[in-house]
Order: C-alpha cells, then sequence, then structure tokens
C-alpha cells in the first residue's frame, strides 16, 4: 500500500471515529423518589420498578430541623423499614434539611451534627436491607445567607473515612440556577434540579404551584446550559389540595381525594377553573363551608412539554431522570408508558 493511500485510509478512519463518538446516544436512567415514613413491599410498586427497569430509590431517610425548644437539630420523621427493598435496586439516602437550622451553627456545631447523619444513615441502609450504597442526598433549598454553612457541611461529610466510595450529591431550585453568584454552586460533582415547586402555593388563584412552564424558562433559559455541575432531573408525579379561607392560605389537605371534589352534593365546581367551593363543614377532614379548594396535578403533556424544554436546554450528557414520587395511588395516573415516554424525550 502506498504511503498517499495509507495516509488517506488513516484520515479517513479519523474522521470516522470523531463521527461516532459525536453520534454517541447519551443514556437515561429511570428513578424514583421515595418519601413517605414507612417502607412497606408492595405488588403494585413492585411492578412498575420492574417494567421501568428502576436500577435504585432515593429514599427519604429523614428531616432535620430544630426541636421544640429550638435549641439543636433533630431528626424529624425518620423512616421505618417494614420490609426490604428489592434486591435488584439500590438505595440513594436522601436527607432533606430546613435551611432555618443553620442560623445559630458554627463550624463546630456542623461538625456535630455530621457526625451524627452518618451513623444515622448507614443504620437505616441497613434496615433497608442494602449492603452498601454509592451516593449519599442532601437536599437544602440553600439562600445566600445560609449557602457557605450548607457547603460546609457537604465538604465535612465527604471527609468520613467511611464514605470514602460514596458520591455526595446536593439538590438544585430553579433560582440557585439563575442566581449562581449569589447562591453559590455546592461543592459536589452531581446534583438533581428539581422541576417542581416552582410557584407561590400560598397565593389564592387558579395558577399550578407544582410545575409552571413559564417560570421553568425564566429561571433556566439560557443559565441552564452553562451551569458547570452535571446534572440529574426530577419531575413531579404527585397532586395535592390547597386549602383557602376567605382567600387566605390555609394548607394542604391531606385527607380530601378527586372524589371529594367531584361529589357535587359537597363542591361547587366551576369547570374553568381548578378552585372547588365548599358547600358545607367537614368537621372530619377540618374544613369549613366556603372553604376553597385548589386541585393541583400534572399531565402528561406538561410533562412532555418541560422534557422537551429541558432537552434543549441541557447539556448533552448522561443523566437520572427521577421522578417524585413512588405512589400507588399516583401512579395509576401515569402508566409505565407514558413514564418512558417523558425519559425517552429527555
Amino acid at each position: 500500500m502506498s504511503y498517499t493511500l495509507l495516509r488517506n485510509c488513516l484520515c479517513a478512519l479519523t474522521i470516522l471515529l470523531v463521527t461516532l463518538a459525536g453520534c454517541k446516544r447519551h443514556h437515561n436512567e429511570t428513578a424514583f423518589y421515595y418519601w413517605k415514613t414507612s417502607y412497606s413491599a408492595d405488588s403494585l410498586l413492585r411492578t412498575n420498578i420492574q417494567h421501568l427497569d428502576i436500577k435504585k430509590l432515593y429514599v427519604r431517610i429523614m428531616d432535620i430541623d430544630m426541636d421544640i425548644q429550638g435549641r439543636e437539630p433533630v431528626p424529624i420523621s425518620p423512616i421505618n423499614f417494614k420490609d426490604t427493598l428489592p434486591t435488584n435496586v439500590g438505595i440513594v439516602p436522601v436527607i432533606f434539611i430546613n435551611t432555618k437550622i443553620f442560623q445559630a451553627m458554627d463550624s463546630l456545631s456542623i461538625r456535630s451534627l455530621a457526625h451524627k447523619i452518618v451513623p444515622f444513615v448507614q443504620e437505616k441502609v441497613k434496615q433497608s436491607g442494602a449492603k452498601s450504597f454509592n451516593e449519599l442526598q442532601l437536599d437544602c433549598d440553600w439562600t445566600a445567607s445560609s449557602r457557605d454553612k450548607f457547603f460546609y457541611l457537604i465538604e465535612f461529610i465527604k471527609t468520613f473515612p467511611e464514605l470514602s466510595n460514596v458520591e455526595v450529591t446536593s439538590t438544585l431550585r430553579l433560582h440557585q440556577i439563575k442566581n449562581i453568584k449569589t447562591s453559590g454552586i455546592p461543592p459536589v460533582s452531581r446534583a438533581v434540579l428539581m422541576c417542581y415547586n416552582m410557584g407561590n402555593l400560598r397565593k389564592f388563584g387558579t395558577q399550578n404551584s407544582i410545575l409552571n412552564q413559564e417560570d421553568l424558562e425564566i429561571y433556566l433559559r439560557d443559565y441552564l446550559g452553562n451551569y458547570p455541575l452535571k446534572l440529574d432531573i426530577a419531575l413531579p408525579l404527585f397532586e395535592w389540595f390547597v386549602v383557602f379561607r376567605n382567600q387566605e392560605y390555609a394548607g394542604i389537605s391531606k385527607k380530601i381525594g378527586k372524589e371529594d371534589l367531584e361529589n357535587s352534593a359537597i363542591f361547587t365546581h366551576n369547570p374553568n377553573t381548578s378552585l372547588y367551593v365548599l358547600k358545607q363543614d367537614l368537621p372530619e377532614k377540618g374544613l369549613l363551608k366556603n372553604d376553597i379548594v385548589r386541585y393541583e396535578a400534572v399531565s402528561e403533556q406538561e410533562l412532555l412539554k418541560t422534557a422537551s424544554f429541558l432537552k434543549k436546554e441541557l447539556k448533552k450528557d448522561d443523566r437520572n431522570i427521577i421522578f417524585y414520587h413512588l405512589d400507588k395511588t399516583i401512579l395509576t395516573s401515569y402508566p409505565n408508558d407514558v413514564l418512558q415516554k417523558i425519559v425517552n424525550s429527555l
């Protein structure tokens, strides 16, 4: 073979390899958050895990908040494992931290908190039936005033020898992407962007505070693609019933369901809005006549629209698509083929 022919062949091979590398198909893994205080094995949940090829669950281990006296941070409602997780599903323990705990903390008290968190997490992982875990996620909606202390907690936890093979990750809210100069960048290599709870829940009106495409674009367009960390994406699969009394926020009701709202003997509903007006007192559900309930949920079309927007804005990378959250009642509204379509669209 002549030198010229050999050189041309090598050049063609180089171009081919570069082209193939550029055409690499990025792979998304499907996962779920499990955000309850008790875990029990359930056939429907196992079926969903199997059909969607779920490799891991992001399991809320506990919240951390101040004790009743406001003296020190304590675990709130830690999870109880009544059954063990499926053997083929890994666990990512998640700790939700109320940002208010950092107000009166110094570096010493933060290190003390870390020494309580790590063994507590390890014990709960054992209770889940898992032999180990590869990731620990800290969930905190930090602000400019609390970021340095939260970041210090992350950094200190990463120094624990028993976590030498564990990746410590954090969550991200939309405002922390857009306001990066004041919010800072958490000291992790990977974070989860939480694409929900983006509206004003307490404001009276017909808006959807779970997922709002306009807010999503305001906070992420032209910002998301420049964010320096690898990002996983969390999408909402939940509903809630927001109660207003005299047009003032009165909380989220966990005692009513869609069947109550659809009962015309109990509620009046304008079909063009998400607002339902109560016709009578319902003391067993903690509601009074003329209370207004705003029903919020997220449709398949809204999730696909969100996925389409995110795909355009995100850097191309392998990532986890995490649905919040694994609940058999909610999953009946989102068949497996719908969830797979959403994952594929990202």
